[in-house]
């Protein structure tokens, strides 16, 4: 006898499988990484940083900020359960996270390091 295997769940009821509180409470997570990422900018135009090492204080603030959303947001659980976008959706900078990095890194490092 052949047993078939239970098939995948069809789109529309993937789509019921997240609990829509969690994904409205999680939309304000832009605002988390745009603060994040404005942090980071002043820090880094703060320290002098330079090409790679200001883009690397860049990626290492959003893997921290994105750690620390898994962690008290998501309460370490399944995070296909509180963003739909899965991993990728809380990793993502955001192309205007990165362009408000850009700015703010930039400014502080004008500001501070004018004369030098």
């Amino acid at each position: 006898m052949a047993t078939s295997s239970p098939a995948a769940p069809s789109p529309a009821d993937a789509a019921q499988l997240i609990y829509p509180p969690n994904v409205l409470a999680n939309t304000s997570l832009h605002t988390v990484k745009f603060l994040s990422s404005c942090f980071a900018g002043a820090a880094a135009g703060i320290l002098g940083l330079e090409n790679l090492p200001g883009f690397a204080l860049f990626l290492a603030s959003t893997l921290f900020t994105a750690g620390c959303i898994h962690s008290i947001n998501c309460k370490g659980a399944s995070l296909g359960k509180y963003l739909q976008g899965g991993v990728w959706e809380l990793v993502n900078p955001g192309q205007d996270n990165a362009f408000t990095f850009v700015l703010v890194w930039t400014l502080f490092y004008g500001i501070v390091h004018v004369y030098d």
